[in-house]
């Protein structure tokens, strides 16, 4: 009885200590927080830019923003979609930089317990003035586009850039950023993200007439593509430009082919192909 008693109150207090801490992590009480040029240099070792072959002039970039388990193939796959159509891209990677992939880690960035999206908010915010730094982008034409935990992000750095929030992880915002963070940002493009109860755009929603698309799935077990619909329809409803497409029966992370163990997620070619078509065509359609 004793040992059912101690087992249930460690239980109970396990789980105490896990609602705290995505608690003080989603107030960003308990997140240490640097200015922009030290995260700047903290990432910059991590980032991989790919210009389209043959360009004469400053072109469009598009910053991808991985899942929770960190840059995969799909980031590379879309980096050379978006290079075909005659984009740059900068690949933010959250996890290397932190040590994030070492013993696993990023399962608990998938749980809510690391670096939840308004804290990779930040790293956002200094990728986008990373890329605009660039010779060969143009800084008037930059695209977010974010991948499940990635979507999340960029949901967060529109919302909060809207609402007057700094990201978790800065002090302040990067140089230049301050007045209109989303100066030049001139497309969202959200496949499968995070949009629950830990959302700030969710609750809050933004104000900026960014066009966004969402690349839902349809009974999504990962990341329910239910909130996210309610948020496009609310947001649609007071006149943004956003909308959705709505894959059915493939899973969360379809144009992923690298998976982690015993994963139940499968990659599906042939939607791979419509959301990169799709995806590119709706950039091209948003940012000229």
């Amino acid at each position: 009885m004793w040992a059912l008693i101690a087992g249930a109150a460690a239980a109970g207090g396990a789980a105490a200590l896990v609602a705290a801490n995505m608690l003080g992590r989603y107030t960003g009480l308990t997140v240490p927080r640097t200015d922009p040029a030290t995260l700047a240099h903290l990432l910059a070792p991590h980032l991989r830019f790919t210009a389209p072959e043959g360009a004469t002039g400053p072109v469009p970039c598009a910053i991808l923003v991985s899942g929770c388990d960190g840059p995969r193939d799909n980031l590379d796959r879309w980096a050379r979609a978006l290079a075909e159509a005659g984009w740059a891209s900068l690949v933010v990677d959250s996890h290397a930089p932190r040590g994030f992939t070492e013993f696993q880690l990023w399962r608990l960035i998938c749980a809510g317990q690391l670096l939840t999206g308004a804290e990779r908010a930040g790293d956002v915010a200094v990728a986008v003035a990373a890329a605009k730094a660039r010779p060969e982008v143009d800084a008037g034409r930059i695209a977010l586009v974010g991948f499940s935990h990635g979507g999340w992000a960029v949901l967060e750095f529109l919302s909060m850039a809207d609402h007057g929030q700094v990201p978790l992880t800065l002090t302040h915002w990067p140089e230049g950023m301050a007045a209109r963070p989303l100066k030049g940002v001139r497309a969202a493009l959200l496949l499968y993200p995070y949009c629950g109860q830990l959302s700030r755009a969710s609750r809050q929603g933004w104000r900026s007439h960014v066009p966004a698309l969402f690349l839902l799935v349809e009974g999504d077990a990962i990341a329910s593509e239910r909130p996210c619909r309610r948020l496009v329809a609310r947001e649609a409803g007071r006149g943004l430009p956003v909308r959705e497409h709505v894959y059915s029966g493939v899973t969360h992370g379809f144009d992923q082919q690298e998976r982690a163990a015993l994963s139940f997620l499968s990659f599906d070619g042939e939607t791979t192909e419509d959301a990169l078509a799709r995806g590119t065509a709706f950039l091209r359609e948003a940012a000229g």
